[in-house]
């Protein structure tokens, strides 16, 4: 047993340990490397370069494919609001085609009566302007009338 101790103490036993001890570190050290190295490889960054690129590529078409889309929405909402324009007015000259419709808008809109009948005029509270013909405008040459006319418009805005 003498030589075992003297064995266990002697310096290449003791370089032996310390070499594997060093080796042991070494070999944990690599390993934490290669581990941090095998999160992104070589392959990784050419996939994430081929994806990115394909991404801005793909960028201008795909918003132009969707700006046109909107365009293309916008339009058909247009084309059926002219479409239900299109009835109405399709409407209205069938109304006009009948006598008795003319006749009611003419009588309403145009102040006509029948003969034998007495037509009326409502006039409002706000319609209390006096004539033209109170300032005496009919015994004035019509440039006179004119001028005045530009006159009276002018001081309304001051």
């Amino acid at each position: 047993m003498a030589v075992k101790e003297r064995d266990r103490f002697s310096t290449a036993t003791r370089i032996r340990l310390l070499g594997e001890q060093t080796a042991a570190r070494v070999y944990r050290s690599q390993t934490k490397r290669q581990a941090r190295r095998s999160r992104l490889t070589g392959r990784a960054a050419l996939l994430a370069m081929v994806l990115c690129s394909l991404v801005v590529a793909l960028a201008y078409p795909i918003r132009q494919y969707v700006a046109q889309r909107a365009e293309i929405a916008d339009l058909r909402q247009e084309q059926q609001r002219a479409r239900g324009r299109v009835e109405e007015l399709r409407d209205l000259k069938a109304r006009w085609q009948d006598d008795a419709y003319a006749e009611q808008q003419i009588r309403q809109r145009l102040h006509y009566v029948l003969p034998g009948e007495k037509g009326f005029v409502v006039v409002g509270p706000d319609a209390s302007e006096p004539s033209r013909g109170a300032d005496g405008a009919d015994d004035r040459p019509w440039y006179s009338n004119l001028w005045d006319g530009v006159d009276a418009s002018d001081a309304r805005d001051q």
